[in-house]
């Protein structure tokens, strides 16, 4: 047991001692990213890079079994463009990054680079709806956008990043508010189901709404210091774009109606969230799903005759069946494992001399660092079990830290209180609806407005706040 917790990666920062140094050493030394000259901006390095690439073929996939098509907008919007929605461009003014100049000449018209699409999909939405047979227009783009932000931490909150963003077009209100939601279903599922992160449904209050929304909703996870990462959104319209950008088209009676939109996306945010619901002290723990490399074989011993031959026959049989490499470089094999469990991957295979006479090898799984030995020839048949067994293992792990750490209190005293004891988490607290309600609560506990949770509970019949009669259960917490 003792060898199980030894800490193996002596260059992290232990995340108990500090957790953003902790974050940002496993961002660097596991090879995610590196910084650039431009600030507030990074390279996503190819391990980082697969990491997105494999959520971007899932979610892509899940997208298209919807109906969803891929398009590609451009990255600049003429400022007369980002004007037409006035809620819209007041919301985004202080994150938007302009083009002035073009090549030595003055532009007549400044550009925004994109910090988000919907006005362009608007004045394309416009061009190519004219009829109810038009409808609906389900799109999603992968795409870079730029946001000016002041304070940057790698794939929490960077000038740019990459996301997906879907835009839909309906001809009623009910489709769209139905789209809305569905939609907000696929990331808490895909969440689960290939993050093995576990996270809240709601929807946002009203002042945390996206800037040109009647409603957001929105998915939230806890992570493992206590803090909530919004994990991805999901945004209801109604007709507002549509009137300002006066799109119209004629319904089955051939009368002139405006349709509605939506519009949700997940960012590579998602990777930050990996990082922080499931690392440790070592580094990474990747979901199987994502993981790049999802079993390592290690020779043991490779200088002996017939131990690189074997693991190189081991690792193409593996290759079948999941993402499997072999590391037969000359680095030591002490090195090798460390080096592994600092990158995250689910499953370490170990392979040496007496494993061959015995026609076995050994098995690790990461997140928990067990042994076990295993016929060669059921290697085929224990290694997806053991892949479940990550995956399963680390949501589990999650779900009890976000359990143990959300708290329901009665009053601002009470979160005080809580927070003091048991550290950061969630609070579920009762709320009357008044927006200064809701600043007063983060002003007196620091802990603002997550979201309403689809399926409220009744801790209280008051105002967490002003003791006045409560219209929602609301989540609160620090937020990344």
């Amino acid at each position: 047991m003792a060898d199980k917790q030894k800490k193996m990666v002596e260059s992290i920062t232990s995340m108990d001692e500090d957790f953003a140094k902790w974050y940002t050493d496993i961002c660097k030394k596991a090879e995610l990213i590196e910084y650039t000259s431009v600030k507030g901006c990074m390279v996503i390095r190819p391990y980082g890079y697969a990491i997105w690439e494999n959520i971007q073929r899932i979610l892509d996939s899940m997208f298209k079994e919807l109906g969803h098509e891929n398009v590609c907008m451009p990255m600049f919007i003429p400022e007369s463009l980002l004007q037409k929605e006035k809620d819209h461009v007041e919301g985004f003014a202080p994150e938007c990054a302009w083009v002035t100049m073009g090549g030595d000449e003055k532009l007549e018209e400044r550009l925004c680079v994109r910090p988000t699409s919907e006005t362009l999909f608007c004045e394309h939405f416009k061009n190519v709806v004219h009829s109810y047979r038009d409808l609906p227009k389900l799109y999603n783009q992968w795409v870079s956008v730029v946001r000016w932000e002041k304070t940057t931490r790698p794939f929490l909150r960077s000038r740019e990043f990459l996301w997906q963003e879907g835009h839909t077009l309906h001809a009623t209100a009910q489709e769209a508010v139905e789209e809305t939601e569905r939609m907000l279903n696929v990331y808490a599922d895909f969440c689960r189901d290939y993050l093995a992160m576990p996270v809240i449904k709601g929807q946002k209050t009203d002042s945390d709404k996206f800037a040109g929304a009647e409603r957001t909703y929105c998915i939230e996870a806890l992570m493992h210091d206590g803090k909530a990462l919004q994990a991805a959104t999901s945004h209801y319209f109604g007709d507002g774009f549509a009137r300002a950008f006066e799109i119209q088209f004629s319904d089955r009676e051939n009368k002139l109606c405006y349709p509605h939109q939506t519009s949700w996306g997940a960012t590579t945010r998602l990777i930050g969230a990996v990082i922080m619901t499931h690392g440790d002290d070592n580094g990474l723990v990747l979901p199987p799903a994502v993981a790049p490399v999802q079993v390592m074989v290690v020779p043991v011993a490779q200088h002996k005759a017939g131990v690189l031959d074997r693991a190189h026959e081991l690792t193409a049989e593996l290759k079948k069946i999941c993402r499997a490499k072999i590391d037969d470089s000359d680095n030591s094999p002490g090195w090798k494992f460390a080096e592994y469990e600092m990158k995250g991957v689910p499953v370490r295979v170990e392979i040496g001399p007496k494993d061959i006479e015995m026609n076995q090898c050994v098995v690790v799984t990461r997140h928990n660092r067990e042994k076990c030995v295993v016929p060669l020839d059921k290697i085929s048949e224990i290694i997806p079990q053991k892949l479940s067994e990550v995956h399963a293992g680390i949501y589990q792990k999650a779900l009890e830290n976000m359990q143990r750490r959300t708290y329901c209190c009665k009053s601002t005293d009470e979160i005080i209180k809580v927070l003091n004891e048991n550290g950061d988490g969630f609070v579920k607290a009762m709320w009357c609806g008044s927006e200064e309600c809701e600043d007063k609560v983060k002003e007196i506990t620091g802990v603002g407005s997550r979201c309403i949770p689809f399926d409220e509970e009744e801790i209280s019949e008051k105002c967490v706040c002003c003791g006045k009669p409560a219209r929602h259960m609301l989540y609160w917490g620090k937020a990344y």
